[in-house]
């Protein structure tokens, strides 16, 4: 039975907002851990560790997103690993973070100038103090923007979950259009939420460019 779309259907497709939120939370937590590990095994001494960073990269950067959610969804499953929409969209959005991340960060990393490792070099720091004490610092600088640009992206890209059947916003709101069949109200009602979540990361990244540029010219 077709219902009227009302603020009870609202309210619902606002409160699946918290899943959106709480998935692309913790995407970019995990691939935050794992982009930081893929862009100093990119940058690394060795040749080994920057082979295997290349491939994953190349491997998530290569696949859409969304076969990346059926592999993980149907293949663990095929595997004998039982596991519900949630994980995987979770590990699969994890990994997904995590090439693009590194990626994005061993830019960042590249982008310091070449004396500043020279000189962190000369004074007789190994890797990991160097990538701490000098790099590091410097390349932060430069990757606020594009990475709260691309946990813009990461939010929009969880809508792909449903598809998985994981209940996200997108997926709430279809729900809610087969009930009520108003997919003008419900979809515009499912764009606004995504706006309210990305517009402000784009100001705060915008901010934190300036301060950073400012504090740099000092």
């Amino acid at each position: 039975m077709i219902r009227p779309f009302g603020w009870n259907e609202f309210w619902i497709i606002v409160m699946a907002a918290q899943w959106t939120i709480a998935l692309s939370a913790i995407a970019f937590a995990g691939g935050g851990v794992g982009g930081l590990l893929v862009a100093l095994a990119r940058v690394a001494d060795h040749k080994v560790p920057r082979l295997l960073a290349t491939g994953f990269i190349r491997l998530f950067q290569g696949t859409p997103l969304l076969m990346q959610l059926f592999l993980v969804f149907f293949g663990m499953n095929i595997f004998g690993f039982a596991v519900n929409p949630w994980i995987a969209a979770m590990i699969a959005l994890t990994l997904h973070a995590s090439a693009f991340l590194g990626e994005i960060w061993r830019g960042c990393i590249e982008a310091v100038p070449p004396g500043q490792r020279e000189a962190a070099t000369a004074l007789g720091l190994r890797y990991i103090n160097r990538m701490r004490y000098i790099i590091l610092p410097q390349a932060t600088r430069v990757a606020v923007a594009p990475t709260v640009g691309f946990l813009v992206q990461l939010i929009k890209g969880t809508s792909l979950a449903a598809i998985i059947g994981f209940v996200e916003l997108t997926r709430q709101g279809q729900i809610i259009n087969n009930a009520t069949f108003s997919p003008f109200l419900v979809f515009s009602t499912v764009a606004a939420i995504y706006f309210i979540l990305c517009w402000p990361l784009s100001l705060l990244a915008g901010r934190m460019e300036r301060k950073f540029s400012r504090a740099t010219t000092r």
